[in-house]
This record gives structure tokens, sequence and C-alpha cells, in this order.
């Protein structure tokens, strides 16, 4: 999802956790998004419905970029 907002874009990929490759996968998705717009700070939305599962929001650094990860 791209969020045009007061003349800045925001990259939100949504993803329903099926573990921890596929989250690694998604992460490398939004990278590829956020390289494509020029971006350095993305967001990853996951949706777990385990019922150990931790929410909560952190930060992700991977080289000069930054994700902002949700849990839910």
């Amino acid at each position: 999802m791209i969020i045009d907002y007061m003349g800045h874009q925001y990259i939100i990929e949504m993803k329903i956790w099926r573990g921890d490759s596929y989250n690694k996968r998604g992460e490398q998705q939004l990278l590829d998004y956020l390289d494509y717009y020029h971006l350095d700070k993305g967001y990853l939305m996951s949706f777990c419905f385990n019922k150990n599962k931790q929410p909560g929001v952190h930060t992700v650094h991977i080289g000069d970029r930054e994700i902002i990860e949700g849990i839910v």
C-alpha cells in the first residue's frame, strides 16, 4: 500500500504471519519497494493468529534503511 500524504509517500507492506522465513521475504519485498520509490523508511504490518504471539511494534535496520514492524 502506498499512502501519499502532504507531499510524502509512505510504503506499507501487509502480510499474514506464516513463519520467520515468510516474514524475511516480506521485509525483502518492502526493501525492493523502498528502492523503487527512493525511500529510506517503510512499514510492515503482520497479522498473526498464533495463540502465543507477541504483539507490538519494533524497528528493524537493514543497511541504511529502517522498517517499522508491527505485529497484531
